[in-house]
């Protein structure tokens, strides 16, 4: 009796369709969640998203941003401190997922490029959607390219996005300099139009070179959709290897740093910790939360951080 095939290891730059495809039982595993609901949509299913709705589900200490009309009297009174309601509501969401794949995504010194990882997450996003019963769209794009697929249900509208993603020519350095700001300010725009009220968009990408008013314009998102950014990043961007000297390749590019200054080091380290402290405060703003994904984690395990499974 012939032994079964042995599966191709993943490869660690670039995904397949097969590579995508295999996180559909993880995927449906995590039940997608948001910090509230902004606006009522009839649909099919029991939205675990949290707002003003048709069932009550539960009372929970007031927090900054709840609706007042929806204080709940008797539990304040009983417990001397405000609570608010909190219903659940039936609806089918639509479901976004906006994939930064410009060259500096192409990128890791261990694990997988923070492409590869973003890929993942947006894999398991997409079984996740179609198990909900979400309608599921993307907005994915390079210096060089922009697809953007409008939301669908089932399990097409996920292998039509996976298709997207795996796409070869966007995992290709692009072959003339570029600014890449222009690209993801392009990006965020299109997607302030087409996301409705309501959405749930995960946003995946290492978060630099946005262009000067990316945080406006996630602000802006945030009035009327919920927003989880997926900070993807490589242990090397966070902080510097020990003193030395390093010959760093990267898709379509070769360098070398030295390590040893430590004024350098520790500067390198603070513009890090200043993008992510400007990541943090925008998410204290109500709908709009973070996961950081690291190109040495696994993507299922980062997604649990915030997501319940079933």
């Amino acid at each position: 009796m012939a032994a079964p095939a042995a599966r191709t290891p993943q490869s660690p730059v670039q995904v397949t369709l097969a590579d995508l495809a295999r996180l559909r039982p993880a995927g449906e595993s995590l039940r997608l969640t948001a910090p509230r609901v902004r606006v009522a949509i009839e649909g099919g299913h029991v939205s675990p998203y949290k707002g003003r709705g048709v069932e009550f589900d539960e009372s929970r200490p007031y927090q900054d941003g709840d609706d007042l009309r929806t204080i709940d009297w008797r539990v304040t009174a009983r417990t001397g401190k405000p609570h608010t309601k909190v219903f659940r509501e039936e609806r089918n969401r639509p479901v976004f997922v906006w994939l930064d794949l410009r060259r500096p995504m192409l990128f890791a010194t261990r694990g997988a490029f923070k492409g590869v990882r973003a890929a993942e997450i947006a894999a398991l996003v997409a079984w996740s959607a179609v198990a909900n019963g979400d309608r599921l769209g993307g907005l994915v794009f390079s210096e060089t390219e922009h697809h953007e697929l409008r939301p669908a249900l089932g399990s097409r509208s996920a292998l039509r996005l996976l298709q997207t993603i795996c796409t070869r020519s966007l995992w290709l350095p692009p072959t003339t300099a570029i600014a890449l700001e222009v690209d993801a300010e392009r990006a965020l725009q299109r997607l302030a139009r087409v996301a409705r009220p309501g959405s749930l968009i995960f946003l995946l990408s290492d978060f630099r070179n946005l262009g000067a008013d990316y945080e406006r314009h996630l602000r802006q998102l945030a009035v009327h959709c919920d927003l989880m950014l997926a900070h993807c990043y490589d242990a090397v961007e966070a902080e510097l290897p020990p003193p030395g000297r390093y010959r760093i390749q990267s898709v379509g590019r070769s360098f070398s740093i030295e390590t040893s200054r430590e004024v350098m080091r520790r500067r390198y380290h603070e513009r890090f910790a200043a993008r992510r402290g400007a990541l943090e405060a925008l998410c204290r703003m109500p709908g709009i939360r973070i996961v950081d994904c690291p190109t040495d984690a696994e993507p299922r395990s980062v997604l649990k951080q915030k997501f319940r499974s079933r």
